[in-house]
């Protein structure tokens, strides 16, 4: 099943990438409906070929097992992923960044997952969880512009 989720973020496309490749934005926009903790050695900002593992937790208090993310292009026209862990083997993230004018950016996020008979309803949380995400990012935008 597909989860797509567009937003007009208030920011340019420079300043979206440029948070975008960082972990900690990762954990500030996923927070309270998942938290990813890192397991072992993991780098503060996503590179193309890189590999890292997080112990992840359900709305920041159950826990989900080991989630890993496979980065797979990092450019200024957003990231693509290939993560899975053992509930969600395929969860295929693509974020699309599209410069509106140098005060907004269009942001898609689409997720392709696969979960045998879980998946209905981990794509009703992941419809959630984007949702909740994309307006974490439009506060996290206003309070840098300010």
């Amino acid at each position: 099943m597909i989860v797509r989720k567009t937003s007009v973020f208030p920011a340019g496309q420079e300043l979206v990438y440029s948070k975008l490749q960082e972990l900690k934005t990762l954990q500030y926009i996923a927070a309270p409906y998942a938290a990813f903790e890192p397991v072992g050695a993991v780098t503060p900002v996503w590179n193309a070929g890189g590999v890292s593992s997080y112990r992840f937790r359900l709305f920041c208090l159950i826990p989900f097992g080991i989630h890993t993310i496979r980065v797979i292009r990092v450019d200024p026209q957003g990231i693509s992923s290939r993560e899975s862990n053992a509930h969600v083997p395929v969860w295929n993230h693509d974020i699309v960044l599209k410069k509106l004018d140098e005060q907004h950016t269009e942001y898609t996020d689409r997720v392709e997952i696969r979960a045998g008979w879980k998946t209905f309803f981990i794509w009703l949380w992941a419809n959630a969880f984007y949702r909740h995400r994309q307006r974490k990012w439009i506060r996290l935008l206003a309070g840098v512009k300010k």
